[in-house]
């Protein structure tokens, strides 16, 4: 799929909410997340299911030195970096062609997770950052699920809740020859009272290195 469909006017009206309320302050505070997991050396950094690419364009005006390609299923009709349409399995790109590689909610979209982290771990030579949800806590399914619909419906982007508890993530690195280096789930993605309950421990950062 190269390009969604024409925006209903439903659908512009979730997005103009998701972006006044969420989405501005999301495109500010994950790229100081990233910048700040990335390890401190300069190089190219794989940026999967990137979206419009305003979380990358923002990461390389905060780390000038990183240079980030976008790759997605779903190319927008408008992005803010180059971005390479694939087919969700195959990357396509060189056994590790990029130093470095970003996946920000993007995986809790896949049926199997562990399949995608193990084709990015192919292309990656030094590290992973990740960011994604964790199942953990009162409510936290019917949370992360209407959180989910709010951010993405409006976008076309396929909702199957694949949302994972701690020890599924910890089974899914390991399955994927990825050793965690840094964990963080205090990100500050929402400010109060939103972050009493869509904060909590529904989200984490990590930075994983892969196998040689």
């Amino acid at each position: 799929m190269s390009s969604p469909g024409p925006l209903t006017p439903a659908m512009a009206a979730l997005n103009a909410v998701h972006e006044k309320f969420i989405f501005n302050r999301r495109i500010h505070v994950l790229p100081r997340l990233l910048a700040e997991a990335l390890p401190p050396e300069n190089g190219s950094v794989l940026d999967v299911g990137c979206g419009d690419g305003q979380v990358a364009l923002n990461l390389m005006e905060l780390r000038p030195g990183l240079k980030v390609t976008g790759v997605d299923v779903m190319v927008r009709r408008q992005t803010h970096i180059p971005v390479v349409e694939y087919d969700g399995s195959h990357l396509p790109f060189e056994d590790k062609a990029f130093e470095y590689a970003t996946i920000v909610d993007v995986l809790h979209h896949t049926e199997n997770p562990t399949e995608v982290l193990r084709e990015v771990a192919r292309v990656v030579r030094k590290a992973i950052v990740i960011k994604d949800h964790l199942r953990e806590g009162l409510l936290a399914g019917p949370t992360l699920r209407a959180m989910d619909w709010v951010g993405n419906r409006g976008h076309d982007v396929v909702l199957p809740y694949n949302y994972l508890r701690q020890a599924e993530w910890n089974a899914a690195f390991a399955a994927s020859g990825l050793t965690i280096e840094s964990w963080n789930e205090h990100l500050g993605l929402y400010a109060p009272p939103l972050s009493w309950f869509f904060e909590r421990r529904l989200h984490f950062v990590a930075r994983l290195s892969p196998g040689m």
